[in-house]
């Protein structure tokens, strides 16, 4: 990953290059202004080398696909899951006589895994899906996956096992769980500048904002709604208002979210945070400047988030069935995780 430079030529350039060739002819060049630029372009390298080093980017091709299925915004779950099932069997075929089989053979996947309940489905491009696991409209405590970078229709599967491995480990506790896996934005790939800056995160937060609105409506009365926020997931997740149907927000495997503290985020949920003890994301600095990074470490006491035990866990291993992790995100859905507030009372 790079970042972006802007150089300076003509008549400006020449003004900007003759104080410090002056300055180096007098002696009197200012090394503190140089040390700067170096800090700030080291500091930049170093975030861009930690996020890219350990992660390869996956490919997306731009695929033929057709336009996704448009509802009513009352649209029952069970209308969308019917008409998103038959968009994603015609974005496999177009995907097919395109001689895109790669992305083919990965649709096909998606509707071999039984009766596939999208709301949401569109096969352009990297494509969008938003699956639920469970039964939407009876379940009392929904859960939302966000995840991060480089999570398309491409790598898809990855993604939709964590949403099945929650979804079991919370029915052996609680039968009305239900578990939506929300590929609802175009993720940044890890090996590009995209992931540094939160643009892409303000993006989707516009689009799950109201989206949680609507899954309000279309789940059991009174649901209770959880947000599990992966990697860059959590820098989206820190910038989408919630509203008082969202108790709380789960960050692990973050980078950081562009906030100060977890009093900054715009939601009145409770906030956890997590980090395996494998998890690479430890080595990224937790800086900020200007438009890159993403500042305080979530899982830093000072930050104010309530901490959950993650184990041993690597980066892609949080929602892994068996693991502490999983464990503990799943007590945080259900409420049965002790407030660390309480506890210090």
């Amino acid at each position: 990953m790079t970042t972006g430079t802007t150089g300076t030529t003509g008549t400006a350039g020449n003004r900007a290059v003759a104080p410090a060739t002056t300055a180096l002819r007098t002696g009197t060049a200012r090394p503190a202004r140089a040390h700067g630029r170096l800090r700030r372009t080291a500091l930049a390298s170093l975030i861009a080398g930690a996020v890219v080093f350990p992660i390869s980017a996956a490919a997306s091709p731009d695929v033929p696909a057709p336009a996704p299925a448009a509802f009513a915004a009352d649209a029952a779950p069970h209308t969308r899951y019917a008409a998103n099932r038959a968009s994603l069997a015609e974005a496999a075929r177009m995907a097919q006589d395109a001689d895109r089989t790669g992305r083919a053979s990965k649709l096909r996947t998606m509707e071999a895994a039984g009766a596939a309940q999208f709301l949401t489905f569109d096969g352009r491009g990297k494509g969008r899906a938003v699956e639920v696991f469970g039964e939407l409209e009876t379940a009392d405590r929904v859960t939302v996956l966000v995840p991060g970078s480089d999570t398309t229709l491409d790598t898809y599967e990855r993604f939709r096992a964590g949403a099945v491995a929650l979804q079991q480990r919370l029915q052996a506790e609680h039968p009305r769980s239900a578990v939506v896996a929300w590929l609802g934005y175009d993720t940044p790939g890890t090996v590009s500048t995209t992931v540094l800056t939160a643009d892409r995160a303000d993006e989707a937060a516009a689009e799950l904002a109201p989206f949680l609105d609507q899954l309000g409506a279309m789940a059991g009365p009174g649901a209770r709604l959880s947000l599990l926020c992966h990697s860059y997931g959590s820098v989206v997740c820190a910038r989408t208002t919630t509203g008082p149907a969202v108790g709380d927000i789960a960050l692990f495997g973050s980078p950081g979210t562009g906030a100060g503290s977890a009093r900054e985020l715009p939601t009145g949920a409770r906030v956890w945070a997590g980090r395996g003890a494998d998890d690479w994301i430890a080595g990224v600095p937790h800086v900020r400047l200007g438009a890159i990074g993403f500042g305080a470490d979530p899982v830093d006491p000072a930050f104010g988030a309530r901490p959950f035990a993650a184990g041993a866990a690597g980066h892609s291993d949080y929602l892994k069935p068996g693991t502490e992790s999983l464990d503990s995100l799943a007590a945080i859905v259900l409420g049965t995780t002790p407030d660390p507030e309480a506890t210090h009372a």
